[in-house]
């Protein structure tokens, strides 16, 4: 241990920097995961470690402890690696330069990992202890690949694990416990294409709608901004009624969980007075959507302007049924939380519309804390796409974890904190995935709370954790595990 050596806790950093130096981005965990089987052998805990590289180990209770309920700590392996443009690191091969100025630990021109590394460390700093740590039987979860979707924690066997209190070390802002999180699925919907050629429709415009904020459409839907793509499909609705139009082309979103910022659509026409009567409509849209959105999207717009012209467009037809799905497609915030106030408990996201060389593609990203709502949502899904003949497919479904209204490591954990510091902690949750949820799904009764030090600018170059945030979260971990006699 080089450069943290003067930080505390001292086998908390030294741990940390250990971590830091082994290769450890998302799909290339075999050296991270080896090194927690090394540490396993060497301190003489039960350990095993499965095919994808998750590891559990065990360690015994303390004295006094004998008979009490197992823990289970848990955190990813994984980070998620950038770095700077002139940022020569081999992220495949080298471990991270790291630096600290007494306040923040960072890493030289890339992500430093604390986004889980420090609940890699906060485990082997309990796994290691030789007395000094009072605590219940411990059972300490290493997760794989929790950055690209969870995996590792998809695929690990929970059943060889006793303990239902959970600690996840996965979140970014001290004095915040987090208590549930939302479930979700990618869905996806393809309209077939089907071209023609009529002479009749010989002039084109292009309709866009542009200037909306956008954002995650976990952490931001709560604004209730606007989604570009189903404003446009509002413009597009209003102008079939009084035009004969045929779809050219269209975008709008590559992302299921972003927020599409923009969207456009390239019409084609048979009459000049068609363009003058669209005109007058995207006018009228630019209007409503400006009072609409004052609040959230103060710079939406629409737009139209005149295209070369073009010899092939899709059928009457098609452009019906595209126009109908973007309508009828429920999107935004479906419900609010009726347990935790302010939190999102059911969303829906068009992130994605594009044409592709077969179909016109719709993409979602579908969210819940309840697991009947999301598959409520998913089933309105699938019946907007047998209305308008379309295909339609779901992937990569994740579960919820659902607030426990009944929790007694909640209490407990409330309770440490207000005796270490004399204020309340925050008690949330949010409306995207975590762990959390997987585990709770394989582990009936599972008691979960995630919570961690503060570290700012995850994934970003800028990545920094407060050193004296860490000392404090160790502190509150000890005092939680001595409490759970």
């Amino acid at each position: 241990m080089e450069v943290l050596k003067n930080l505390k806790p001292y086998e908390v950093f030294r741990f940390f920097e250990e971590i830091c130096s082994i290769p450890h981005g998302s799909g290339n965990t075999k050296q991270i995961s080896d090194y927690l089987v090394a540490f396993a052998k060497d301190n003489k805990l039960w350990y095993r470690q499965d095919a994808m590289g998750n590891v559990i180990i065990k360690k015994p209770g303390t004295a006094g402890y004998e008979d009490s309920k197992p823990v289970i700590i848990q955190g990813h392996i994984d980070m998620v690696c950038e770095k700077d443009a002139d940022c020569d690191i081999d992220f495949a091969t080298e471990g991270l330069r790291l630096r600290e100025d007494g306040t923040f630990v960072f890493a030289e021109g890339t992500t430093l990992g604390g986004d889980d590394g420090i609940a890699v460390a906060f485990a082997m700093a309990i796994l290691a202890d030789e007395g000094t740590i009072a605590h219940p039987a411990i059972e300490a979860v290493f997760t794989v690949d929790e950055e690209i979707g969870l995996l590792g924690a998809t695929a690990i066997d929970c059943s060889d694990l006793e303990g239902k209190l959970f600690l996840n070390l996965d979140s970014e802002e001290e004095g915040h416990l987090l208590v549930s999180c939302a479930g979700g699925a990618t869905a996806n919907l393809w309209i077939p294409v089907c071209y023609e050629t009529d002479t009749h429709f010989d002039r084109a415009v292009e309709v866009r709608v542009t200037g909306a904020t956008g954002g995650h459409s976990g952490v931001e839907i709560n604004k209730q901004g606007a989604n570009a793509s189903k404003a446009l499909g509002r413009v597009l609705h209003e102008i079939m009624k009084e035009v004969d139009i045929r779809l050219v082309s269209l975008a709008g979103g590559m992302k299921d969980n972003a927020i599409p910022r923009e969207a456009s659509a390239v019409l084609a026409v048979a009459d000049k007075k068609d363009i003058e009567t669209i005109t007058h409509l995207v006018n009228k849209y630019d209007a409503i959507f400006s009072k609409e959105f004052d609040k959230t999207d103060a710079d939406i717009c629409v737009l139209v302007k005149a295209v070369d012209t073009v010899c092939q467009h899709m059928t009457k037809d098609v452009t019906k049924r595209f126009v109908q799905a973007l309508m009828l497609i429920p999107n935004g915030v479906i419900k609010m939380s009726n347990d935790i106030e302010g939190l999102v408990q059911t969303s829906l996201n068009l992130g994605i519309l594009e044409i592709t060389q077969k179909d016109i593609h719709f993409g979602f990203s579908v969210r819940s804390s309840v697991s009947s709502e999301k598959d409520m949502l998913l089933e309105n899904l699938a019946v907007v796409a047998e209305a308008v003949s379309a295909d339609f497919d779901i992937k990569g479904a994740y579960p919820a974890w659902e607030y426990k209204k009944d929790s007694y490591l909640r209490n407990v954990m409330i309770e440490t904190y207000r005796q270490l510091y004399k204020e309340e902690p925050v008690v949330e949750a949010i409306h995207a995935g975590l762990e959390c949820g997987l585990f709770s799904d394989k582990i009936k009764d599972l008691d979960c709370v995630s919570f961690g030090p503060w570290i700012y600018d995850i994934h970003t170059p800028k990545e920094r954790l407060m050193i004296a945030s860490v000392e404090r979260t160790w502190n509150y971990v000890l005092e939680v595990l001595k409490k759970l006699k």
